[in-house]
């Protein structure tokens, strides 16, 4: 129970109405009861893995992804009761997308773990080490976090990559994937605990607690020394609220306000074709597009191509005055293609639109680009497209973000692109873990001292 409250809270009246996602008055001492009790459930059940030989927590990955496939049908039926809630609720286009699950994407989550179960299991890697002139052996050593809470909205693919990724790097998972995702969720999570118990394993390795809603979320903030560490993935505003009411130490995970600069030596035909699958491949993720930089010297030029590319898919742009000088002069049988042009506000250099909308601003040069980005950045990830080398150096060198790209689409931005078998979060922060998470990031180390008898003079 968290003891440093102050001031009670006055009981409503009668007439009061909760807000949505708050417990019904005298509800609230039971949902802190219940989320307690889970985490302490997963809490008792993650030394179970301690023992577990790397051959054995492969064997229960595949076994998860082949239970995930065999019953995909009912996953895409729970899905589906979702996705009907949250047409019906008026959900963003892009927020709807990360919620969708079909028979190919449960594949795809499910190959996931087969991946993560390929690697090199990381529990009880020597990280560094070696004897003392003293004669003590000193390693240091890969260990567990112990249980990971996980706060996140409309992505039913983190359940499961959550839930892999902790259990192959020896760790419980607390899942609170949002009230858009509840049936999901509840699908892929039976799944798992199935899977555990027949594995012969506790059940509670991984546990949910959606159905507690918001104040749940909040119980899990407050469960230190139950909960190991908080990895929040989501906008904005959850992650703000995650960070600035956690009393559990938190991985911030951060929002992807991510750029592309076209630098004046770039090949135009590379730098659309880039553009267009940052932008349109997917647009409700992290590692979209959101905002594009041009070199003036190249501006009229990569303008037009990037218009022509993005026509097809309905993009607005949201564009400064010198850009939109370009992209709406009407020059004859020298106009770019047609796209919805409209004045760009400060608002704009700051949006994860998440949506077929584009931020567009022309630079004087390299030094100009970096500077906008040290300016509106999330810290996520940015991309230059250039031939020039010293300019792939200077950007590479003075933009400080978590992933920095030279002639590649920001949508590789990602641990399973890296190689990682899946990824917990993109980490936008500077300590412990930073740009995509796997195995390593989400553990943590102890020294084992073994010595002969040894006492200190």
């Amino acid at each position: 129970m968290d003891e440093t409250t102050s001031t009670p809270t006055p009981t409503p009246t009668p007439t009061s109405a909760p807000a949505p996602g708050t417990p019904a008055p005298g509800a609230a001492a039971d949902v802190e009861e219940a989320v307690l009790v889970a985490a302490r459930r997963a809490k008792d059940a993650q030394p179970a893995l301690a023992t577990l030989t790397r051959e054995r927590k492969d064997q229960v990955l595949r076994s998860m992804a082949d239970a995930l496939v065999a019953r995909a049908a009912e996953i895409v039926q729970a899905n589906a009761q979702d996705i009907s809630e949250a047409d019906a609720a008026g959900i963003e286009a892009g927020l709807r997308d990360r919620l969708l699950l079909d028979e190919d994407r449960v594949a795809t989550i499910a190959q996931q773990l087969r991946d993560a179960a390929a690697l090199p299991d990381p529990i009880g890697e020597v990280v560094r080490g070696g004897l003392l002139a003293n004669g003590l052996e000193l390693r240091e050593v890969r260990v567990p976090l112990g249980v990971i809470g996980m706060i996140y909205e409309a992505r039913p693919n983190v359940t499961v990559d959550a839930a892999g990724l902790s259990l192959k790097a020896g760790s419980a998972v607390v899942l609170r994937g949002g009230s858009a995702a509840l049936h999901s969720n509840t699908a892929l999570i039976a799944v798992l605990r199935d899977v555990l118990e027949e594995q012969g394993l506790p059940r509670d390795l991984v546990v949910g607690i959606d159905e507690h809603g918001r104040a749940g979320a909040d119980v899990l903030m407050r469960a230190r020394g139950l909960v190991d560490v908080l990895i929040p993935r989501g906008g904005a505003g959850l992650i703000r609220r995650v960070v600035e009411n956690a009393k559990v130490p938190v991985i911030e995970t951060g929002t992807g306000t991510t750029h592309v600069f076209i630098d004046a030596s770039a090949d135009l035909a590379k730098a659309a074709a880039i553009v267009e699958n940052a932008k349109t491949q997917r647009i409700g993720v992290c590692n979209a597009l959101e905002t594009l930089l041009v070199h003036r010297d190249v501006a009229e030029e990569a303008l037009a191509a990037i218009t022509e590319v993005l026509a097809p898919h309905g993009v607005t742009l949201h564009a400064d005055d010198a850009a939109r000088a370009i992209l709406t002069r009407d020059d004859a049988g020298d106009a770019p293609a047609v796209l919805p042009v409209v004045p760009a506000t400060e608002d704009d250099w700051a949006a994860e639109y998440l949506s077929l909308d584009l931020a567009v601003r022309v630079v004087d040069d390299v030094e100009a680009a970096i500077a906008h980005i040290r300016r509106w950045s999330s810290g996520h990830t940015e991309s230059i497209i250039t031939s020039d080398l010293a300019s792939q150096r200077l950007f590479t060198t003075a933009v400080d973000s978590a992933v920095v790209m030279v002639n590649s689409s920001t949508r590789f931005s990602d641990g399973a692109e890296f190689g990682f078998g899946a990824e917990i979060g993109i980490s936008t922060q500077k300590l412990h873990a930073r740009g995509p998470m796997g195995l390593q990031e989400i553990t943590s180390t102890k020294w084992i001292v073994i010595g002969d008898g040894h006492v200190k003079p």
